[in-house]
């Protein structure tokens, strides 16, 4: 259980800095981050709920959210140089990722 506590917290916070980061794009014009954000947001969400259950399935969504985050963290990667709510975003993908591919 300790493994998915681990990763649930991962999780959330990505979640948390995910939209944030995605409020900060769209208000830049950056739909694409944006998107891609909102993406993270939400397969961070429903893996954590899914961890908070124990399901079978969440093997699978761990591999499927790593794919994610570690696509947003790619593209948060690209605007750290003047948007902080990029790198908070990139950072927490990556150490997202990391958790999931473990489990996954």
């Amino acid at each position: 259980m300790n493994n998915l506590k681990s990763c649930i917290d991962a999780c959330l916070m990505c979640v948390a800095t995910c939209e944030k980061c995605a409020s900060d794009c769209i208000k830049d014009g950056n739909t694409a981050c944006a998107l891609l954000c909102r993406d993270c947001a939400d397969i961070c969400a429903l893996t954590a709920r899914f961890d908070a259950r124990d399901s079978e399935f969440s093997r699978e969504l761990h591999r499927l959210c790593a794919i994610i985050c570690k696509a947003c963290a790619e593209e948060c990667d690209k605007h750290t140089d003047h948007r902080y709510s990029c790198k908070a975003c990139a950072d927490a993908c990556k150490n997202c990722a990391a958790i999931c591919e473990e489990l996954s």
